[in-house]
């Protein structure tokens, strides 16, 4: 006799969700991808234009900086495991909605614009490899990027690790064509600059650009949902990226303003290709190639964290429900990531390179201030502390939110 299903025992299918599908090497890659491709490709001409010869200087102290921060990241985002990061550690700090809020929105904007910017320099490099008008090639490298994201995050963060490797190389390319090449390095990389206003005063500005650089780990806080072992996992692969990008900074910086003038890095749209003909002696258009590689890389890792920020601020209740909506299929938040790249197309249009990087690195510090705030708050003694697997001493989110509103300060005094 068939047995006929009661309105109870009929099957629901449960809404789709995010799934767990990234270990520990797709994560380093992600990280390093995202945090390699923002900076040291689009931004070593602007860094040298304001740092000169002093430019590791800058690399130096912005990662000394990031690093404090990155330690901080890495105790909540085995806290609070959920990818409204940012969002998500101020509400548990400060019980706080219209705080969490302000700096989920932020957020938003320093991923949307940061992609922006590392669109203009994509840009930039493949204008040398096609004649194609700017704006036109700057809006097809968003659309193609952002059906890629769309597609689904295991395909995305793949492909996003074999363009890593391709754009690491390219920087070790040009390490190791300066070890045979015999590059004379600069005496000034040697020796601590001189106590002048002006000198500091540029190296200043100039961490504050070469922070730019460096964003990209802390995405890893916001694909957490999407992480296989995520306590374990996240701090790792942030630690591990910071290691990585800072070497690959410091030489590549020093590398640059020893074998280009800093004046003429400074006024060229693919600042690389240049450092890479003095040091290879060989025509840079396969270097070129590399270099686009390496930016495609980046708005491909900021299209798909900003699409999970827009994601799990949704789930919270900060923003629209319908951008919450995972599709079964892809498993990713498609309408969020269709947003992402009309904001990040938009943008792309408007703004010049150094702007949009100036801009990213003054919110970037400003949520990473309330990112170390927000970890003292919850280690006070009159707040209740959830477990975490990774602990840093209370001195590292202190020192951390000092030296972010310094560096944000600094730029008051700069000309």
């Amino acid at each position: 006799m068939m047995k006929m299903k009661t309105p109870t025992q009929v099957a629901i299918t449960p809404p789709a969700g995010l799934r767990r599908r990234l270990g520990l090497p797709l994560l380093v890659l992600y990280g390093t991808g995202v945090t390699v491709g923002a900076g040291i490709y689009v931004l070593i001409g602007a860094v040298a234009g304001h740092a000169g010869v002093y430019s590791s200087w800058a690399f130096a102290l912005a990662a000394a900086v990031m690093a404090l921060t990155g330690a901080s990241y890495a105790e909540l985002a085995t806290r609070y495991p959920v990818s409204a990061g940012e969002a998500a550690y101020v509400r548990a700090a400060f019980n706080s909605r219209l705080l969490s809020t302000a700096v989920g929105s932020l957020r938003l904007a320093t991923g949307i614009i940061s992609a922006a910017a590392v669109t203009l320099g994509g840009a930039g490099y493949m204008g040398r490899l096609i004649e194609l008008p700017t704006p036109l090639i700057a809006v097809a490298i968003v659309v193609a990027l952002g059906l890629v994201a769309a597609w689904g995050i295991l395909e995305s963060v793949m492909l996003a690790g074999l363009l890593t490797m391709i754009e690491t190389g390219g920087l070790v390319w040009i390490i190791g064509s300066a070890i045979h090449s015999g590059v004379s390095f600069s005496p000034a990389l040697f020796a601590p600059p001189p106590l002048d206003a002006g000198v500091l005063s540029g190296i200043t500005f100039a961490s504050l650009l070469a922070f730019f650089a460096f964003v990209g780990f802390e995405d890893l806080a916001n694909v957490v949902e999407e992480a296989k072992s995520p306590q374990r996992n996240i701090p790792r692969a942030m630690a591990l990226t910071l290691l990585i990008t800072s070497v690959l900074y410091l030489l590549i910086a020093a590398i640059s303003v020893s074998a280009v003038p800093p004046s003429i890095l400074a006024t060229s749209t693919a600042p690389l290709s240049l450092v890479f003909s003095a040091v290879a002696g060989i025509s840079p258009t396969t270097f070129n190639v590399i270099a686009v590689v390496s930016t495609l890389n980046t708005i491909l890792a900021q299209i798909t964290m900003t699409a999970r920020v827009v994601y799990g601020m949704a789930q919270q209740g900060d923003l629209p429900s319908i951008a919450a909506r995972v599709h079964s299929r892809t498993g990713t938040p498609l309408i969020a990531t269709g947003l992402i790249m009309l904001a990040v197309a938009a943008l792309a249009l408007l703004l010049p390179l150094e702007r949009l990087a100036e801009i990213t690195s003054l919110a970037t510090l400003t949520i990473f201030a309330l990112v170390n705030l927000s970890l003292l708050r919850i280690r006070s003694p009159h707040t209740r502390s959830d477990a975490a697997l990774a602990r840093v001493p209370l001195w590292i989110p202190l020192l951390g939110l000092v030296t972010c509103v310094l560096m944000m300060g600094s730029t008051l005094f700069t000309p």
